[in-house]
This record gives C-alpha cells, structure tokens and sequence, in this order.
C-alpha cells in the first residue's frame, strides 16, 4: 500500500487549504442565527449535526455503505458525542465573542494534543516543544485577559472546546482505519444529534437560555442552517480524504489558514476586528504552533534517515 505522501502531496494541500477557508463560515452562520435569528447555541449545534446526517445520507445510499455494520460503532457515537460537545462550546462562544478571538483562544489545542501524546502515550517531547507549549499558552492569555475582563467565564469556553476536540482527536487515533471515512462521519452526525437532542431537553429543563429549542423564524435561516449541516459534513470528509493524500506534519500548518478567514467574515459581517494586543496573541500562538509541527516534522526525517 502506497504511503500517503506517495499519492499526491499537492492534492492534499490544496484540499486542505479550500477546506480551512470555507469551515469557519459554518461558525459565522452560528453567530449570525444567535445574534439575528435569536436561535440558542445548542439548537443551532443540534441543526448542525442533524442536517450534517441528513445531508450525507443520500451519499451513503448512493455508495451503498454499510454503515450499521460499522465496525466500532460505539466508538463512533463517542465520537460524535464528543464533536457536538465541543461545538456547542465553539458555538456558544461565538454567540457572545468576536470570531477571530474564539479561534485564537481555541487554538491551544495543538499544545493540548502534544501534552497529552506525551502524558498518555508516552511520546518523547523535548525541552524546546515543552517551550514552545508554554510560549503558546502565554499568547494565549494576551487574547484571554481582555476578553475576560469583558465575557467573563465566555472567554473559557474555546479552551474547553479545544480539550474536547482533542480527546475526539485522540479517539480518531484509537479507531483507526477499522471504519471508511463516510461511516465514521455518518455515525458521528448520529451520535451528534442524540446528545444534542438529550442536551437541549435538559438544559431546556434546567432553565437554560443557551438550550432554548426553537425552529428557524424564517426562510433564510432555515437555508442557512442546512448550509451548517453540508459544510460540516462533507468538508470534514474532504479533510480526511487530505490526510489520505498527504502527512499529517505537512497539512497541520493550514489549520491556522482559518483565522484568516474567521477575521475577514467577523468584520463583514459583525464588524468585529482584533486589536493590536490579540494580534501579538496570536502571532505568539500561531508562531509556537508551527514550531512545534517543524519540530515533529524534523523529528520524524531522522527517524526515516536513521
């Protein structure tokens, strides 16, 4: 079987770039039906998942893909369930902050999933990526501070999301291949959507405003929400498919493409801009991130050369 950067290497970026691009639209569309739709955070993450499924079906009957025969379909509802958690955080966060802030805060996760490798499996990190974790963290709290200061326990949110990200990241890892890419992302919308269906019930019960259930109050904002479902599940397909096609050491960089594209839309849309102190966060965070990929990427050359 060929490896992955023997297939298509150039593919594989390019697919990853468009997908970095395009996905934080889907956090924009979250925003737009909490400020102006008046929708809360866990309806919006339930629509989210359930159009997610709904608009993957067709493909796996078209594929005839097995998919309640999923080799670990356990796993794969764990997987969704731990996804949709993570996007209700992600999307409650957005609810009450500025998009670019929400990623920038939310992008400790590659520091995460380095302490964790090394806590829980055991991989060796050098003195400069443990640096580099806490340089990260450091541009973090530049983006952290104000923004408490303003939302209060809000600005948390994204840093919890990224450690639920991570586990789900870590649970990829366990499953493996035993399942396609298709099956695993239709399990995962399945497994989405019952949490959120039992989250919204009891958060709904529980006096909760961000667990209000609501249908769209109109036609633009239920397009809107089916566009929420497609992004997320077919751009999440075409992302695995770019890790099909090219290393991981070479992709992971492009995960910061998307604080480009969460700036632009944050001020078209909702006038929001970071300020020269969240830059210099996240200047700092970006730049610890993609020292840590250089150094996992050098690390693993010499092992291939050894």
């Amino acid at each position: 079987m060929p490896s992955p950067t023997a297939e298509n290497p150039l593919k594989g970026m390019a697919i990853m770039a468009t997908c970095m691009v395009v996905l934080p639209l889907m956090d924009a569309i979250a925003k737009y039906m909490a400020t102006f739709e008046a929708m809360s955070p866990g309806q919006v993450t339930f629509y989210r998942f359930f159009f997610q499924l709904v608009c993957i079906l067709p493909l796996v009957v078209f594929t005839g893909a097995a998919v309640f025969r999923a080799k670990r379909p356990w796993m794969n509802l764990l997987r969704g369930l731990l996804h949709a958690a993570a996007s209700l955080m992600f999307f409650s966060a957005v609810k009450y902050m500025p998009l670019a802030d929400v990623f920038a805060i939310y992008f400790v996760e590659p520091f995460m999933l380095t302490m964790m490798s090394a806590v829980f499996l055991r991989e060796k990190v050098g003195w400069r990526r443990w640096l580099a974790i806490v340089v990260g963290f450091g541009g973090a709290m530049i983006v952290i501070q104000p923004s408490y200061a303003i939302f209060g326990w809000t600005a948390l949110l994204p840093v919890a999301c990224a450690f639920l990200y991570t586990l789900y990241l870590f649970l990829n890892r366990a499953i493996g291949e035993a399942d396609s890419p298709l099956v695993m992302q239709t399990m995962a919308g399945l497994g989405g959507t019952l949490f959120m269906a039992v989250a919204l019930f009891i958060g709904n019960r529980a006096g909760g405003a961000d667990f209000t259930p609501s249908l769209p109050s109109s036609w633009l904002g239920l397009v809107l929400l089916v566009i929420l479902g497609s992004i997320s599940g077919y751009m999440h397909l075409l992302v695995v498919r770019a890790f099909r096609l090219a290393p991981l050491s070479l992709l992971a960089p492009f995960q910061y493409f998307e604080i480009i594209s969460a700036t632009v839309l944050g001020y078209a849309l909702f006038g929001d801009f970071p300020t020269a102190s969240k830059w210099l966060g996240i200047a700092i965070i970006v730049g610890s991130g993609l020292f840590i990929i250089w150094r996992e990427r050098l690390k693993s050359k010499q092992a291939t050369t050894s």
